[in-house]
């Protein structure tokens, strides 16, 4: 048996029947060439359910005391592991669309998994179009985050098209053989992440009180407001349209973005490609409000998770903390929202400068303390800790298969808690970022508007910075997507003469007004359900 962590046990405290606590995603493949749909994914389904011995925590299931979660919790195997209920099979009524897709990932989403089994499931979705099939999968909380999540799925593909994988992707033979194909643990002397993780035991033991005095001090100067850029938990929170109970019903939007185009604007205002996405996200969020719903006076708060997990450590379930970034979206100018940003997230990060990753998660709990204690009284959406959630989650940077079928798309499905009902996570994938947003139907109506905000944001950015998002795009472009391509042209050429007739009259660089609908001709492909 193994002992769930504290940061793994919360999660399932956490958990109620409006506030599931699992994540997901969902993959889009499409079938190899010659392939029959049905027969295929049979074949698939198949290969996943005849397995000997599970990659853990899959074959195990929850084992707690006399005190449930409030006390010790443990993994132990399942005697009775039934993988025809955890691998299901599904369809789509025929032509299926993204909408329905989404709609069916959405309900499915929305229902808790059940405890008496292991905590995860798989749903195999045929009837797309276009020669497409999905895969939606959701795992709880308490078992995996978002790295680990992403090296379970690594485990399954292949950068070769015509690799077959045998056995189950889900058995722990594949697994370790996953482990030895990123040679880990054979050295015979020690390695420098070896010598790294000796350091940073030697660091806790020796010098952790002062690195925690530091944090405080830190931590002190930002509640009396000495340090106006550090951002803490339900510090300078407004309460805001989004920030409301929810209930369990979910709404599912994704979409796919050029990573250059990010990068470009990242490099532009010389800062990281973390900091475009957010950037972009709080442009997005602002547009919403202001058309929506109400736009706080004070500018909304994001929590950005950090992974502190240590490098070839791919088999813990939760390694991450979190900073609280200052989305500045009472700001209208593009580039001081930006730059407002960008000295939040430094802030943020100079905070756990210095301290182990155990230090980073102790401390990081102990600001989350506060919402433990809210959420039970109900009283989260009246005191959240943050306006939202955005997360980054480094992916897979070449195109991949699984048993010869292309995966074009990859979309994080994460959580929505009360008091925060709205969640923005995205992968890297290939030459694109696939983001994935998951709202409370009810709190947060036409979360789709927000695919549509984000290209606004994107673009507003790439003119402030005096950046051609089409020369961008077209860099991150799919191979499928020369007509989009060809599109941006006249857009580029149009905001080349409005910029010129603005120079003439004296005017500063073309800035959209926020809360305009205008689309430009460098769209996505559009996955917005």
């Amino acid at each position: 048996m193994k002992k769930l962590s504290l940061v793994d046990a919360g999660f399932l405290l956490a958990e109620a029947r409006e506030m599931p606590m699992h994540v997901g995603g969902v993959q889009l493949y499409t079938l190899p060439d010659g392939a029959h749909e049905h027969e295929f994914l049979h074949e698939l389904a198949a290969n996943l359910r005849h397995v000997d011995k599970m990659l853990p925590p899959f074959g195990d299931r929850l084992k707690l005391g006399p005190l449930g979660v409030a006390g010790p919790a443990y993994w132990e195997p399942d005697p009775a592991l039934d993988m025809d209920y955890h691998i299901r099979h599904s369809a789509l009524p025929k032509p299926g669309r993204y909408r329905e897709l989404f709609t069916l990932v959405s309900r499915l989403h929305g229902t808790l998994l059940d405890r008496h089994r292991p905590l995860w499931e798989m749903h195999l979705i045929e009837g797309l179009q276009k020669r497409q099939f999905a895969v939606y999968t959701k795992m709880h909380h308490a078992a995996v985050d978002g790295a680990r999540a992403t090296h379970v799925s690594r485990s399954m593909l292949s950068n070769d098209p015509n690799h077959y994988l045998d056995e189950s992707p889900l058995s722990l033979e594949s697994w370790n053989r996953y482990r030895d194909s990123l040679k880990l643990g054979k050295q015979p002397e020690l390695s420098e992440e070896q010598m790294r993780n000796l350091a940073d035991r030697l660091k806790a033991t020796f010098d952790s009180r002062l690195n925690m005095m530091q944090a405080l001090r830190s931590f002190t100067r930002a509640w009396t407001g000495r340090d106006g850029e550090l951002k803490l938990p339900h510090l300078q929170v407004p309460r805001s349209p989004i920030n409301t109970s929810i209930d369990s019903a979910r709404r599912f939007v994704a979409q796919s973005w050029p990573f250059a185009r990010l990068r470009a604007v990242a490099k532009a205002f010389d800062g990281t490609f973390n900091d475009a996405v957010l950037g972009m996200s709080a442009g997005a969020l602002r547009t919403y409000l202001q058309t929506h719903a109400e736009l706080p006076e004070q500018s909304l708060k994001a929590m950005v998770p950090v992974s502190i997990r240590q490098a070839g450590d791919i088999d813990s379930g939760n390694a991450v903390a979190a900073i609280s970034a200052d989305l500045a979206t009472n700001v209208a100018d593009p580039v001081a929202r930006m730059r407002a940003i960008q000295a939040s997230v430094r802030a943020g990060k100079e905070f756990y400068r210095g301290m182990s990753p155990g230090e980073i998660q102790l401390f990081a709990l102990a600001m989350q303390f506060p919402s433990m204690l809210l959420m039970p009284l109900g009283l989260a959406n009246r005191l959240p800790p943050y306006n939202t959630v955005i997360s980054n989650v480094p992916g897979m940077q070449e195109t991949m298969y699984w048993n010869g079928a292309r995966l074009d798309g990859n979309y994080p499905v994460s959580i929505v808690t009360d008091g925060i009902a709205v969640n923005i996570t995205l992968l890297t994938y290939d030459k694109n970022v696939d983001f994935g947003i998951i709202a409370c139907r009810r709190s947060v109506p036409q979360v789709q508007r927000l695919i549509d905000y984000m290209e606004d944001s994107l673009v507003e950015l790439e003119q402030a910075a005096g950046i051609s998002g089409a020369s961008a795009a077209k860099k991150g472009a799919k191979r499928h997507s020369k007509k989009s391509t060809k599109k941006r042209k006249p857009a580029a050429k149009a905001k080349e003469k409005v910029e010129a007739k603005a120079a003439r009259a004296g005017k500063p660089r073309l800035k959209r007004k926020a809360g305009t609908t205008k689309r430009p001709a460098a769209k996505p492909k559009n996955r917005a359900g």
